[in-house]
């Protein structure tokens, strides 16, 4: 009897380990999570449908036509030093109507010489006068006779730099006429004003920071066209 319990005591445990041993091979650790019913809940999105990221569409801001280059000057009409033979003194002006040129007497045989554009024809006209007003982008009130003739004109504009005068002016003795800037340097070199003399908005700043007021300044006559007057108002 004893034997018999004993045999069937060590049966048991060997039952109970080979229990325990086969619960071992086939559990996972013990700290694994256990499955969910529906694994594919919590797969990641296919990129294909995931929603793309959100960038922002920068545009070019519109140029001003102030920041549009001008158009390139002939070679000829650009500022430059140049041999000038006169006997006027340094810090002269000197308009030469028929070749759309504008010295400044440098003195020793030299000048600055500038591309300008100057009156159409009927309104060339020549003479001597005198610088009696220099402006930094100055206002520009047409004068009665231009108004006259272009009823549609402001009867004043502010200075700056839309204003036809440009970024500066020196004004000549009495007359209704001026040296100034423009802002259409595609008119340098050709007659299309009313007799004003005028020059690139570049090129009139460097020459009024060179030219004093009570300046000498002279106007040489084109023969090739009419003679409009010599200078005087009206």
């Amino acid at each position: 009897m004893i034997r018999l319990m004993t045999h069937l005591q060590h049966a048991g445990r060997a039952t109970a380990l080979a229990g325990v041993a086969i619960a071992a091979m086939t559990a996972g650790p013990a700290d694994a999570a256990q499955p969910l019913p529906f694994p594919f809940l919590l797969m990641p999105q296919p990129a294909a449908l995931q929603p793309a990221p959100y960038v922002p569409q920068v545009q070019a801001a519109p140029q001003d036509e102030e920041d549009v280059a001008p158009s390139e000057l002939p070679a000829r009409l650009k500022r430059q030093i140049v041999s000038y033979a006169t006997r006027e003194a340094p810090g002269t002006i000197i308009i030469d109507t028929p070749n759309t040129y504008l010295y400044y007497v440098l003195g020793g045989g030299r000048a600055v010489r500038y591309g300008i554009g100057v009156g159409r024809d009927g309104f060339t006209w020549s003479g001597v006068q005198s610088i009696t007003k220099k402006a930094e982008w100055p206002d520009w009130t047409p004068p009665p006779e231009m108004i006259a003739r272009q009823p549609y004109l402001p009867r004043h504009m502010a200075g700056g730099p839309g204003n036809p005068l440009g970024a500066r002016a020196m004004y000549l003795g009495g007359t209704i006429y001026r040296i100034h800037g423009t802002n259409a340097p595609s008119t340098i070199g050709t007659h299309v004003s009313s007799g004003c003399i005028r020059l690139t908005n570049e090129d009139v700043t460097d020459l009024y920071a060179r030219v004093n007021v009570g300046a000498k300044v002279i106007v040489l006559p084109d023969n090739r066209r009419a003679d409009n007057s010599s200078g005087r108002r009206g």
